[in-house]
């Protein structure tokens, strides 16, 4: 009786449906099993998706430095005195540290009431100078036109790049660029208009927002000399964040006469850990899932395991009429495990493409409704993969559901089951 045989598996389907009830309730431990393992992970990812969306565009490898009040006397100053980074500190650190991928600093302009200008229009908004490698860091959506470049930077053009509100604000949806608005008074040009991938991460106001201007320009019409007010560093992939974090705070320091214990006058933003936390939460919440989801699945492949026990005890005469007829063990313990399978395969494959069909009917509710940044869950789906991963699961357990039945069919000796009744 081969493998593929009909009459193999007509007697298998049989020997299922004979008692309809039993088969049914034993089906159910395992797909409800597969149905929640299916859902959590479509969760888990759907939740990963919302998580890393609202982090999208800002450089995960990546630390922001700001200055504090002092908190140890140095050198003949008092405790508590204030400072302020400068040009020199940004160019130390472009030449002297190493592992760096981008390296910006920034500095904000006065936020006054009305103080972006187009004709009759205005509105208030956030202005920041800023480097072109700014726009590694936080990678923006470029709407029209381009960003700020090392020319404009360079000659300190009066151009600027505004945010989607602003657009919004001064001309509609209409491509800016080439024209002209009045910034704190001064006029500027529009090269370029830009969206925030996302806007949980955002400094000095949301990107929509505000408008950029060439950092010299900025810092010459601010008449406050050479001061920058932040730093914006990202780190090469896998270089460990903590060495650039070293290296920076020590020029710092020796550059502005900072005591090299002072815990405060230095304030780090490590954007790197907190991407870090992140990663090592999805990997717990991943690990859960799959306990928890493997846990419901096993109670079910128990079930199934403890009914072919009592089939097996069933039908012990039968098995002995079928040893003494000249059945192979092989034979006998194919056919327990082939009847396991079989119903691990219908209660699981059921389960999956429920489950499957549900993540996916949620996606589509989700993607009818109005686009946010604040979403935390976004687009949940198993992957093909993970897909493909529980249906090996699943059919390995349906083998080793029948397993021990079969070992004990096996045992069945052909005289003793024919005499038994």
């Amino acid at each position: 009786m081969g493998f593929f045989d009909i009459d193999r598996w007509t007697e298998i389907w049989a020997t299922i449906t004979r008692n309809k009830t039993r088969s049914l309730l034993t089906c159910l431990g395992v797909f409800w099993g597969i149905l929640m393992l299916v859902l959590l992970l479509g969760s888990g990812t759907g939740m990963k998706n919302g998580i890393w969306g609202m982090l999208d565009g800002f450089a995960t490898n990546s630390i922001i430095i700001m200055t504090d009040r002092t908190g140890e006397p140095y050198k003949g100053f008092n405790k508590g005195r204030s400072w302020n980074m400068r040009n020199r500190d940004l160019q130390s650190i472009e030449d002297n540290v190493q592992g760096t991928d981008a390296v910006s600093a920034m500095i904000f302009g006065d936020r006054t009431e009305k103080n972006i200008v187009y004709g009759q229009l205005s509105g208030t908004y956030s202005i920041k100078g800023v480097f072109p490698a700014n726009f590694r860091i936080e990678t923006p959506i470029l709407r029209y036109g381009r960003l700020i470049n090392e020319i404009d930077t360079g000659e300190k053009r009066k151009v600027c790049v505004i945010g989607r509100d602003v657009n919004k604000t001064l001309f509609g949806d209409e491509d800016p660029c080439g024209k002209y608005i009045r910034v704190n008074g001064i006029y500027y040009q529009i090269v370029g208009s830009v969206d925030a991938k996302s806007n949980s991460v955002n400094i000095n106001g949301r990107t929509a927002e505000s408008v950029f201007l060439p950092f010299t320009t900025m810092q010459q019409t601010l008449n406050q000399g050479d001061i920058l007010h932040l730093l914006l560093i990202s780190g090469q992939r896998g270089y460990p964040i903590q060495h650039i974090i070293d290296d920076v705070t020590d020029i710092l320091k020796t550059q502005n006469e900072i005591a090299p214990n002072d815990p405060q006058a230095i304030r780090v933003m490590n954007l790197a850990a907190q991407f870090a936390t992140f990663e090592m939460l999805f990997i717990g919440i991943d690990f859960l899932i799959w306990l928890v989801g493997m846990g419901s699945l096993l109670a079910g492949i128990i079930g199934i395991s403890n009914i072919m026990m009592v089939t097996v005890r069933e039908r012990t005469r039968e098995i002995g009429v079928r040893r003494a007829l000249g059945a192979k063990p092989f034979n006998i313990i194919s056919q327990v495990m082939s009847e396991s399978l079989v119903l691990t395969a219908l209660a699981g494959l059921t389960g999956l493409t429920l489950g499957v069909f549900i993540l996916d009917l949620v996606n589509r509710m989700l993607a009818a409704q109005p686009p946010s940044d604040n979403t935390i869950f976004l687009n949940p789906q198993v992957s093909i993969q993970t897909a493909l991963a529980a249906t090996a699961v699943l059919l390995i357990s349906g083998l080793v559901a029948g397993l021990i039945p079969a070992w004990r069919a096996m045992k069945i000796k052909a005289i003793d089951a024919i005499r038994e009744e």
